[in-house]
């Protein structure tokens, strides 16, 4: 059979990846494996841990194996908000929101908290999902060389947009340094603008007890900083959320496209991230283990 002319472009382009060594392959795992695993994000070592699984089992026994719709209709378990409230609590924020994905919490969190009116500052070794946020947000988005404080700092100063929301990782994924988080709630402190964290490799490695880098830095609760994060590193499960003012909370409940048009975290997942969160509060030397 002949392959149709609207599909002959793929070929080519799956050749120059190729060329250029950009071609991917999966490599399915099998639970028997020997392997010593160099790659994972189970940064606690909790994914297999007796507990946790229990804690999965146990939600999908209650609650079934999905969460049956979005989190407005049908998605909102009870499950969910006891997540949100423990993790919240710990991590010293106001309120929490949980996102099917961590991915899925960054774009809905920049997203609704940005628009035309609002300037992005983003580092440049933020995320994709933050980059790709910044690409959906309808925002101008200035990308700052990476841990630039002085730069954020003029960007902010010149602008003329209302609203402002500065971007960055706590810990960089690909570098593994710390975002200089005290100076950049500082600027953005003196410039009326919103500082987003992205926790993702912070909670569960970082601050006392694996409270993340934001806690760590003194700057937990602080009502102009926003932390989004994901269950799928240190608390061995899948998901994320979105964690700071209650005011924030209700903005995304409202206006985060992807809380609103998407299905709810599946129960298992949120038992699994509450197993995981309540070993870390009784075992806090396992977030000192890490480092």
């Amino acid at each position: 059979m002949t392959a149709p002319v609207s599909l002959a472009w793929l070929d080519d382009a799956a050749e120059k990846r190729r060329v250029a060594g950009l071609h991917r392959t999966l490599l399915p795992r099998t639970s028997g494996s020997r392997l010593v695993d160099l790659a994972s994000n189970d940064y606690l070592g909790l994914v297999r841990h007796p507990e946790v699984v229990a804690g999965a089992a146990a939600a999908l026994r209650r609650w079934g194996a999905g969460a049956t719709g979005s989190r407005l209709v049908t998605g909102t378990t009870a499950e969910h908000e006891l997540l949100e409230r423990e993790l919240a609590e710990f991590v010293g924020a106001e309120t929490g929101l949980v996102f099917a994905s961590g991915y899925a919490a960054n774009l809905g969190a920049v997203t609704a908290l940005g628009g035309p009116d609002t300037l992005i500052v983003s580092d440049a070794g933020c995320h994709a999902s933050l980059v790709d946020a910044c690409r959906l947000s309808r925002s101008r988005i200035q990308v700052a060389p990476h841990g630039d404080v002085e730069f954020v700092e003029a960007v902010l100063a010149a602008r003329a947009q209302p609203r402002a929301l500065v971007l960055t990782d706590s810990v960089f994924s690909a570098d593994g340094d710390l975002a200089p988080l005290q100076a950049l709630h500082r600027v953005c402190r003196a410039h009326g603008a919103l500082l987003l964290v992205d926790e993702a490799h912070g909670v569960g490695v970082r601050g006392v007890g694996g409270r993340g880098l934001v806690h760590e830095m003194g700057l937990a609760g602080e009502s102009d900083v926003v932390i989004t994060a994901t269950l799928s590193k240190s608390l061995a499960a899948q998901g994320g959320i979105v964690l700071g003012d209650s005011r924030i909370r209700e903005h995304l409940i409202d206006t985060a496209r992807t809380f609103i048009f998407d299905t709810g975290l599946a129960p298992a997942a949120v038992g699994a991230a509450r197993s995981a969160l309540r070993i870390l509060r009784e075992q806090p030397e396992r977030a000192t283990a890490v480092l």
